[in-house]
């Protein structure tokens, strides 16, 4: 299945599942899978339905999605040695999603062997479909997004919702914030909204789309030990940033108290 049809299953599942549960959730559609970390009815309904179109596309490969590896963790090692895979998150940014909040996405991306070939983020409230494929660029709604140039030393923001930002010198600061979701950060990224962003975690259905975006426009996503960033990442700790230098910038001035 090319690549802009596999976005279309992602805005198909947005428009019959996830969007016409926004703003009309009620306390029994959501619970709490761990401290700060929702999930909701319309994420689990979200990612059967994705994962019954991406199987009847594509039957012999391994679909997978957040909230099903939340209930079976042993469904991801299979993952890297798989020849083709899917991996899924149906609401990325759940909890801007139960706040009633525009910053929520469907993201998903496509392993083979191991490695990230191609990568989709649908923004329903924002009708932005971003894709990737590896060696062929990024667009978004169909063109391609250029390195935006910027002329400032770099800016950045972290996921950490104790920390808001940092400043244009790369130190701590209220100056930008994270959207606290990875389907508006990495686009943030492209798009020069800032220019690295520090995420604690290293999920891959968080991470392996807008990763493939990030280098696919001559940026960096990489661990703090400096390892680039894949599948089999395990450490905590992810820094993507728009390019070399805004990598680096931030990664001197971490950790922070």
């Amino acid at each position: 299945m090319d690549t802009d049809d596999i976005l279309g299953l992602l805005q198909l599942t947005a428009a019959e599942v996830i969007t016409p549960r926004f703003r009309q959730l009620s306390g029994g559609d959501i619970e709490e899978k761990g401290p700060g970390d929702l999930v909701t009815v319309a994420d689990r309904e979200a990612e059967a339905f994705l994962t019954r179109l991406l199987k009847a596309a594509h039957p012999s490969a391994l679909v997978i999605g957040e909230e099903g590896v939340f209930a079976d963790p042993s469904l991801l090692k299979g993952v890297a040695n798989a020849d083709h895979a899917f991996i899924i998150d149906p609401i990325d940014g759940t909890r801007n999603f139960v706040s009633g909040k525009d910053e929520h996405g469907v993201m998903l991306a496509e392993v083979r062997g191991g490695v990230t070939t191609r990568g989709w983020i649908w923004q329903p409230m924002t009708g932005r479909g971003y894709v990737a494929e590896r060696g062929a660029g990024v667009r978004c709604n169909g063109e391609p997004i250029r390195r935006v140039r910027v002329d400032r030393p770099p800016l950045g923001a972290t996921s950490r919702s104790k920390l808001t930002g940092f400043d244009a010198g790369g130190r701590l600061s209220p100056v930008v914030k994270s959207h606290f979701c990875c389907a508006f950060d990495y686009p943030s990224v492209l798009e020069g909204e800032f220019d690295f962003i520090y995420y604690n975690h290293v999920r891959p259905w968080d991470h392996l789309a807008g990763s493939l975006m990030v280098t696919e426009n001559g940026g960096v996503a990489r661990t703090l030990d400096g390892v680039g960033y894949t599948l089999l990442s395990r450490s905590r700790g992810l820094l993507v940033a728009r390019d070399t230098m805004s990598w680096m910038t931030a990664q001197q001035t971490w950790p922070v108290s």
